[in-house]
């Protein structure tokens, strides 16, 4: 019977309680844009009308139906000039909360329990904007000014210091949002405040923070397979939506050069955060104008070295980047990761051997993700002493005809001919890049023909070892080399051995590794078919291919950038419009010729001679 009462008078006070919140927010939205105005004056006129504090809490509390954006408004802007000339003493009650009650007087006492409470309402209400901030559905006035309001706390919340603390909580909450990319909250952010340099010096602190956060467990690995949840779905969706926040943070922040340093040091915060020297008495007195002055004056000091901070910002840069890449990316992320590394984030890095694992990777998934990591592997190979045994393997793989037609085969060529530029490169690796185009050549456009041309061009010049593939006639399977014709001219393919009777050509071209290929047993005979392509500037490349290989010493090599951006359309536009006519027809006619032959193979009168 007694549990039985106390459970009933909790629920009746329960009930009480609802209802007097019911009857607040009743007067609440009666209460007019006037009103609500006399209550922040009264507020910031004396304490004893502190309670208003809570009230005016109440109107900027997101999400709420009954939520205003002009009372939201209202009620921010008294809360500010509220809080702003009590932040020194709310940051120094924390450090008072540690002193025993024993040793405190009664006064101190009650002065620290209004200080905590006032840093608990200081709280809700940097909560409550990090709310309308990250919210698409507030509106974007409001949304702008409590940018203004976060970031002008960020910076004299702490005696002058940039108040990192507040400052991740804000990133924090962006980032586990659910804005979009394009959100007008990333784009101020980025455009009003990256241009100052602690900013984006506690950004990267801060982001490399998040980002380990969100770092997968490796003992989630190991626990078997089991069926996928919806929570499951939903998490995974938005920890897409946090990767995709922070990358375009990441690349957004514009990189720390010396010269910049030297020519323009603008701080947001008073305090220098890497000389740490400001005159705070001083400070108290300056007007807005002064102090804007004194701030660009920072990077005149005696004691400032550009090179001492550029070398703290790249030390921030390369732990919040690499903590970004150990995330699971998305494909599209990914993909534009890749595309940009080696302009956008290498040359800016403390150490880019540190990208080795990352490149690597990419580099052995094969496809296109492996052609976009070739770039940024490449420069860390050539400039950076980085090893890679099976480097030159992996490149021949990547040789397809769907190479010839991705969205970066242009950078992937040129790539190709820098790679295969060293003059210590084995004879028979260049003979196996060479072989392998060459009969990449019979299947791809025209387009690509004409990159194959000037690939096999550059290295039969570069590499002289392998230029007797280019006259080579057939090998048998013992390797002795003859030829199809006598010194006459004269056919003698009938006076041959069996195997070169039927042409066999030594080379395998499913063969992945470049040293088992055989291919310098071959000949480039697919660059002689070509002189019989369809396309006329094909055909014509050939033959300026033989006269530049028969007078080596007047020309030079062919720049594979002209070709690699090839297409149909850049091939057409150079010919005569009335040869085109020509050669269109003649391609229609031959194609319904085609069709005319087959549709005579399997009409029905002929069905009884097949059988």
């Amino acid at each position: 019977m007694a549990s039985s009462n106390a459970m009933t008078m909790m629920k009746s006070s329960q009930q009480q309680v609802m209802m007097m919140k019911k009857r607040k927010r009743k007067k609440e939205q009666q209460l007019s844009l006037g009103e609500l105005k006399t209550l922040g004056e009264q507020l910031l006129s004396s304490r004893s009308h502190i309670n208003n504090l809570p009230r005016l809490l109440n109107f900027i509390k997101h999400p709420r139906e009954d939520f205003h954006p002009a009372y939201a408004l209202e009620s921010l802007l008294s809360l500010q000039s509220f809080f702003t000339p009590l932040l020194l003493d709310l940051s120094a009650s924390r450090s008072r909360s540690s002193i025993s009650s024993s040793d405190a007087s009664t006064t101190t006492a009650a002065h620290l329990i209004y200080s905590t409470w006032l840093r608990s309402k200081f709280d809700d209400f940097l909560q409550s904007l990090f709310s309308i901030s990250t919210s698409a559905l507030s509106d974007p006035t409001l949304r702008e000014v409590v940018l203004e309001t976060i970031m002008e706390f960020v910076k004299v919340a702490n005696a002058g210091n940039f108040h990192s603390s507040i400052f991740h909580r804000f990133l924090h909450a962006i980032v586990h949002s659910t804005l979009g990319v394009g959100d007008i909250l990333l784009e101020l952010l980025a455009s009003k405040y990256f241009k100052y340099i602690d900013v984006r010096y506690f950004t990267y602190i801060s982001l490399e923070k998040i980002a380990r956060t969100l770092e997968p467990e490796d003992s989630a690995d190991d626990k078997g397979a089991t069926s996928e949840s919806a929570a499951g779905n939903r998490s995974r969706a938005s920890m897409e939506v946090c990767i995709r926040i922070i990358y375009h943070l990441l690349s957004r922040i514009p990189p720390l050069e010396v010269s910049v340093v030297e020519s323009n040091y603008e701080m947001w915060s008073c305090v220098d955060i890497f000389t740490r020297k400001f005159d705070k008495k001083n400070h108290d007195h300056l007007s807005d104008a002064e102090d804007k002055q004194q701030k660009l004056r920072l990077h005149d000091r005696k004691d400032f070295s550009a090179a001492s901070v550029t070398k703290k910002m790249k030390l921030k840069f390369s732990k919040a980047w690499i903590s970004f890449l150990r995330l699971p990316l998305p494909l599209d992320v990914y993909k534009e990761v890749l595309a940009t590394l080696h302009q956008a984030v290498i040359p800016h890095l403390s150490n880019p051997i540190m990208l080795c694992d990352f490149l690597t990777r990419s580099y052995d998934i094969g496809g296109v993700v492996s052609v976009m990591a070739l770039s940024s592997l490449y420069i860390l190979m050539t400039q950076h002493g980085l090893e890679y045994p099976n480097f030159y393997g992996k490149l021949y793989a990547l040789l397809e005809p769907s190479i010839f037609m991705a969205k970066y085969r242009a950078k992937f060529f040129e790539l190709i001919d820098s790679c295969l530029k060293s003059p210590l490169l084995p004879a028979y690796l260049a003979a196996a890049f060479c072989k392998k185009l060459s009969r990449l050549a019979l299947s791809v456009p025209p387009s690509g023909a004409l990159i194959i041309i000037a690939l096999v061009h550059n290295l039969l010049r570069r590499h002289p070892s392998i230029n007797f593939l280019v006259h080579q006639g057939y090998v048998n399977e013992a390797g002795k080399e003859t030829s199809a014709t006598d010194k006459s001219g004269v056919d003698r393919t009938d006076d041959t051995d069996s195997a070169s009777k039927q042409g066999i050509d030594q080379f395998d071209y499913e063969q992945s590794d470049p040293m088992k290929t055989n291919a310098m047993r071959s000949s480039l005979w697919e660059i002689d078919t070509l002189r019989h392509h369809y396309c006329p500037p094909v055909s014509r490349f050939v033959l300026s291919l033989e006269s530049d290989l028969t007078i080596r010493a007047k020309t030079s090599e062919v720049a594979v950038q002209d070709f690699s951006s090839g297409s149909y359309a850049t091939i057409f536009g150079e010919e005569n419009p009335i040869f085109l006519v020509g050669l269109l027809i003649s391609m229609m006619g031959s194609l319904l010729l085609s069709m005319m032959r087959m549709e005579l193979w399997i009409h029905p009168k002929n069905m009884t001679t097949f059988l």
